[in-house]
């Protein structure tokens, strides 16, 4: 029965998606500074949350100063990890996002089309390309969010990380924020359809300042301290 019922909200979750996503489609050509995207996007977040039963429990909101952007750097366990992050962050993101996910019908054209920003992993030149995008876009008062893995874990541990998320650190030249989820590995594993409600902690950490710094040994000392931020906050599951 719990399986049918997990069942049964993760249709359900789908339908709303589908529902907020084309509404999104609609504002965007009206939407010139993605503020009305952001809330469109934080109304879905919520909306799943509830819909399938996660509660989220976030730790460090007093660390963060309301009025800078961030790099926000986290690990990535499940599908669930978008909707916590964008319910609890204060300020407005932008996701980076694997460019594969454009395939994907509706939702795939509102990340395309919308204000995040896709990276194709294959092709280093256009990787760059957009994480240039990025650091222009982190300049001009947008704060972002990259998982360092790159990708989902499989098996619940913390995985190494990708340069990737430093270098655009250092070319925005903002503060970095490592934050760690816990939970939602339980909740929901990549290759999955076995939904479990239950809560999700997100623990934000102190932002590790950029300004004055630059160069691939600065890049990987910086992924050094996040990693090792994230790992203390972090929960095996």
């Amino acid at each position: 029965m719990k399986a049918l019922f997990g069942a049964v909200r993760l249709v359900v979750a789908a339908a709303t998606t589908m529902a907020i996503a084309v509404l999104v489609l609609i504002s965007i050509p009206f939407d010139r500074d993605g503020t009305l995207y952001h809330k469109l996007s934080r109304t879905w977040s919520r909306s799943i949350l509830f819909i399938c039963g996660i509660r989220v429990r976030v730790h460090g909101l007093t660390k963060l100063d309301r009025s800078r952007n961030y790099v926000y750097v986290s690990n990535h366990a499940s599908m669930f990890d978008i909707p916590a992050i964008v319910a609890s962050i204060p300020d407005q993101i932008r996701i980076v996002y694997k460019r594969e996910l454009e395939r994907i019908p509706i939702f795939g054209w509102v990340l395309k089309w919308g204000g995040y920003i896709g990276i194709d992993r294959g092709r280093t030149s256009e990787a760059m390309k957009s994480l240039d995008e990025a650091a222009s876009k982190i300049r001009n008062g947008a704060s972002v969010l990259l998982y360092a893995e790159g990708t989902r874990t499989l098996d619940g541990r913390l995985q190494p990380f990708k340069r990737g998320a430093f270098n655009l650190a250092v070319k925005a030249a903002v503060p970095v924020v490592p934050l760690t989820i816990n939970g939602s590995f339980r909740i929901l594993r990549k290759h999955s359809v076995s939904l479990h409600p239950g809560e999700v902690e997100i623990v934000f950490d102190t932002p590790i300042p950029i300004e004055g710094r630059s160069g691939k040994d600065v890049e990987r000392k910086l992924m050094e301290q996040v990693h090792a931020a994230i790992a203390r906050n972090y929960v095996e599951q």
